[in-house]
């Protein structure tokens, strides 16, 4: 057995839908670039391109998006010489593998996904006759195919937020089934990596940072766009030279999230002198864009080189592809579809 499949797998998708945001890139992005300079782990990243057509039929926004956000995770540092990086679209053995995993999946369990209960209470509670209006077979099958994505590299683990836990539990009982009808251990049994303590951030008006509130600082805005956003940051009332509390104050919070301790607690400090809301936002606006500059560059220049963009997936495919076509081959040959001789 090589050093490289003696290592510890971890898989992660990445969602191609939307832009990112400063909290995308604090609570998600950051972390996971970090680990994907682990020399001791065999990081799996991918664009979740073919999940996103489930929710998106707009092909000029999919492949925009697409672009974006390969570009953005790039800029941002992404180690691509050690972490396998590409397009779930561009692993044919990733839908084939699906559609052996349904033929062995019940479909009961694919009732209990939380997705679709939602979708059929969201159904029942507008009065429709039919449960299943507007629902369909990629929405009602997808947790097949994160099943796919997850066990054709058999990923030790997957890092997820607590409401992806069960679709971890439902790849288990679908490589657990797959093994015992095929008399053999063909995948690894995944687990659900949570962290509790990943960092969150606030919006423009106080709620969490998030699409659905329109309350989001994209990452890559123009300097006059930024200030305009942090302008907008809510605040309260009190004047300058009044005493305000750095740790009910989403100005403040956002601004740690990407400051050393010893800058926090400078802040800190000014807080507590009494530092106008003025004055305080300049200063972010000033940390920020600082920090953000060089990956703002890069993400420009990136964008206008998709032909970069592109090579560097294409090599993250045939990575991905030396290992998942030897998996399928095995996989067929289990199922009573391999060669003849």
């Amino acid at each position: 057995m090589s050093a490289a499949s003696q290592k510890t797998r971890v898989l992660t998708g990445i969602t191609t839908t939307g832009t990112p945001h400063l909290g995308n890139y604090v609570g998600a992005i950051k972390p996971a670039i970090a680990a994907s300079q682990d020399p001791s782990v065999q990081s799996y990243y991918f664009l979740a391109d073919l999940h996103a057509l489930i929710k998106c039929q707009d092909p000029k926004r999919v492949q925009a998006s697409r672009l974006e956000i390969a570009a953005t995770w790039l800029a941002l540092g992404l180690d691509t010489d050690n972490a396998i990086f590409y397009r779930q679209s561009d692993i044919p053995e990733i839908p084939e593998l699906t559609w052996l995993l349904s033929c062995v999946c019940a479909k009961g369990l694919m009732n209990r996904a939380h997705a679709y209960k939602a979708a059929v209470a969201e159904n029942e509670a507008a009065g429709n006759q039919d449960p299943d209006k507007g629902i369909t077979m990629g929405l009602f099958g997808y947790p097949v195919l994160m099943a796919a994505d997850i066990l054709m590299f058999n990923a030790h683990k997957v890092p997820v937020g607590r409401d992806q836990i069960q679709h971890i539990e439902m790849a288990r009982d679908i490589a657990g089934r797959f093994n015992h009808l095929y008399k053999g251990d063909y995948f690894a049994l995944p687990e659900a990596v949570v962290d509790d303590d990943v960092a969150t951030l606030n919006g423009l008006d106080g709620r969490k940072m998030s699409k659905s509130y329109n309350n989001t600082i994209p990452l890559f805005v123009s300097e006059k766009k930024l200030l305009k956003l942090i302008r907008k940051i809510k605040t309260n009332s009190l004047e300058p030279g009044e005493p305000k509390d750095p740790d009910t104050c989403t100005l403040f919070q956002i601004y740690a999230a990407f400051a050393t301790r010893e800058q926090r607690e400078a802040m800190r400090a000014e807080y507590a002198a009494g530092i106008g809301w003025g004055e305080a936002k300049n200063r972010v606006f000033d940390y920020l864009n600082e920090h953000l500059r060089e990956p703002r560059e890069r993400y420009q220049a990136l964008l206008e080189d998709p032909g970069h963009i592109e090579a560097v997936l294409m090599k993250g495919a045939e990575r991905a592809r030396a290992q998942a076509a030897p998996t399928m081959d095995r996989l067929r040959q289990a199922a009573g579809l391999g060669r003849f001789v």
